[in-house]
């Protein structure tokens, strides 16, 4: 898929809350194709602490306001510079990156979408590709309370939307893999991405129940095209670069599943 390099205008900026902020851009020009499970390396402008451009992933694309969403979790300087951005700068972009999801061949096929934390961000762009289809996606989000979810309004529109929060403030109190709904549907699919050790948990139950299951890996990552070696991840296959040979993975490559 080619790539592109191009400064895209803010077209709104939304601070979800004190830590969230949700960054649309957009160009004059229909933005590219891109696949739900990419990303974006985003050059941080006016930070003399920030040297390398920061992995995004593509959170959803608008193709009638032709707009490109990214979430971004406010953390470090460069992250804090990005949240501080304004509707009418510009942000240049290094995109599309990457693999994405594997779309099921059988649209009746039962998907489970699993996000915790920022790693929401690429289930809810899959989740509208698989209804677009004609496929009923279940999204199963976890996060620590309730202040902490992320774009539930969106998500609704788009499928079911199971919660877990650890502090029980809404849906069900626990971790995602202990959600009732894993014990009343019977999965075909998973993707998921999040922190490693939920993804982790979600690899553990998809193979004990036999699931194809797909990860979106947040390596640390620093050119996004495979040259600097940053993001190695040691594999079934040998090491590989998640940035150029993921950043989505099938389970069965990985040696750290459970």
């Amino acid at each position: 898929m080619k790539k592109y390099v191009s400064d895209l205008k803010v077209a709104s900026v939304e601070h979800i809350n004190s830590k969230y902020v949700l960054i649309k851009l957009t160009q004059d020009e229909p933005l590219p194709d891109m696949i739900p499970g990419q990303f974006v390396e985003v050059r941080v402008d006016d930070s003399p602490s920030t040297f390398l451009r920061r992995p995004i992933s593509i959170n959803f694309v608008d193709r009638q306001k032709n707009e490109m969403w990214l979430l971004v979790a406010a953390v470090g300087d460069g992250t804090r510079r990005l949240a501080r951005l304004n509707a009418g700068d510009t942000l240049n972009c290094l995109y599309p990156l990457g693999n994405g999801f594997t779309m099921p061949e059988n649209v009746t096929d039962k998907m489970l979408l699993v996000g915790g934390g920022v790693g929401v961000a690429p289930m809810l762009y899959l989740g509208k590709e698989l209804k677009e289809m004609g496929n009923e996606p279940i999204f199963l989000l976890g996060a620590r309370s309730a202040k902490d979810l992320l774009l539930l309004d969106e998500f609704n529109k788009y499928g079911r939307v199971c919660i877990t929060t650890e502090d029980g403030t809404m849906g069900e109190r626990g971790f995602v893999t202990n959600h009732s709904v894993l014990g009343e549907i019977s999965f075909d699919r998973i993707a998921t991405c999040g922190p490693k050790p939920m993804m982790a948990a979600v690899a553990g139950y998809a193979t004990k129940h036999n699931i194809e299951c797909e990860v979106s890996l947040e390596n640390k990552m620093a050119c996004g095209l495979g040259a600097c070696l940053c993001c190695v991840e040691k594999t079934t296959n040998g090491n590989v670069c998640v940035c150029k040979e993921g950043p989505v993975i099938n389970i069965k490559q990985l040696l750290w599943q459970i």
